[in-house]
């Protein structure tokens, strides 16, 4: 099973990087941990076909994190895709997601397509089989104006913790416990953001969590320029990690 770094940025773009996209891609298909704005920029200048992806599973309802779905509905619809859509996330989910379409491009919610495109609701503390994958959502501490999470995701033998957006939070352990991988917003290296992890004080809860392996993303200026001092692996746009 192979992560792959679409957009490993911050809302801004912060380093001219693309904003949150995880692929993870295996026997069972692929599919997204979010899918930012900028996300199908990325797939394609990866070389991924964006009619590959069968599943999308959101943290929140930033568009950093979700508003590339629009984009990547409108370009199944114009390139024929005929394989479904799944997308899983907070309650409202839906509901956010149509309203962008419907921002972006008047009318478009309406248009009959050749591939469905459905919604699951990934409830807190409570495993849903989503394509491939089990996936169990933590909420956190990052206001979207519906529940935030973190997420576990079992996939081709493999977890997969996700952080999110959030600052410290215990549900953070439960999520990464034990995982293979643990990708966790690094936004500052020590600076207190409400809602946003700094990289000091996650440090010093990770002997905690005892995940196997830790890569940091999601990276404000402030981060990015003190990299030097970080003691973990920390995401590029393009980076693959093979699990």
């Amino acid at each position: 099973m192979e992560c792959q770094f679409i957009g490993s940025g911050d809302a801004f773009g912060s380093g001219g990087r693309l904003q949150a996209c995880l692929r993870l891609s295996g026997a069972g298909g692929s599919l997204l941990l979010d899918c930012g704005a900028s996300s199908l920029i990325g797939l394609k200048r990866e070389g991924v076909d964006p009619a590959e992806v069968g599943w999308v599973l959101l943290s929140h309802l930033h568009g950093d994190h979700f508003g590339g779905l629009p984009f990547l509905v409108l370009d199944g619809q114009f390139s024929r895709r005929t394989r479904p859509l799944v997308v899983a996330g907070p309650p409202a989910a839906r509901a956010r997601v149509e309203a962008a379409m419907e921002v972006f491009f008047p009318g478009s919610t309406r248009v009959t397509r050749r591939f469905a495109t459905d919604f699951v609701e990934l409830l807190p503390r409570v495993a849903s089989t989503v394509g491939p994958a089990r996936v169990t959502a933590f909420p956190v501490e990052h206001a979207s104006g519906a529940p935030s999470y973190a997420l576990r995701v079992e996939y081709a033998g493999r977890v997969i913790a996700y952080s999110g957006d959030t600052e410290w939070t215990e549900a953070l352990v439960e999520a990464a416990s034990g995982a293979d991988l643990f990708v966790c917003e690094a936004y500052a290296f020590d600076r207190k953001i409400r809602y946003h992890l700094d990289y000091r004080t996650l440090r010093e809860h990770l002997p905690r969590i005892a995940c196997r392996r830790v890569i940091l993303t999601h990276m404000s200026p402030d981060m990015l320029s003190r990299l030097d001092e970080v003691d973990h692996e920390h995401a590029h746009d393009g980076l693959r990690v093979a699990l």
